[in-house]
């Protein structure tokens, strides 16, 4: 009688095991969605064509935010980098305020940019 009570105890202990490891197997949700961000960040670095760049990181970002996930931290100072070496300041200003809103601890690297990038830090 008592045999079999600890083999039933012994069943239920490797079913509750495998449950928990079954768990554990799922992996975690990303925090961000990259899209093909790192690929354009590689372009702009190659000196590849900036407007197909801001095509490709805008058509990525209407998709992010569609899917109402996360853009990764550097993805708006990269569009706006883009933006002000196409010449267009005022969606450069956009983005890095927007880079700053989302995460602020970049702050003080956005306002860097900011203050050597706009035109009238040129002057």
């Amino acid at each position: 009688m008592n045999r079999k009570f600890s083999s039933s105890r012994a069943a239920a202990v490797a079913i509750l095991g495998g449950a928990l490891l079954t768990g554990c197997a799922t992996p975690p949700k990303p925090l961000y969605d990259w899209e093909s961000y790192q690929p354009q960040v590689y372009e702009y670095f190659k000196g590849e064509s900036k407007e197909a760049q801001i095509i490709a990181l805008e058509r990525d970002l209407e998709k992010i935010k569609a899917a109402n996930r996360a853009v990764p931290p550097g993805y708006h100072a990269q569009l706006g980098l883009l933006y002000a070496s196409v010449g267009k300041s005022d969606r450069m200003v956009e983005e890095f305020q927007t880079e700053k809103q989302l995460f602020p601890e970049s702050a003080g690297y956005i306002d860097f940019l900011l203050k050597h990038k706009t035109p009238e830090a040129k002057q």
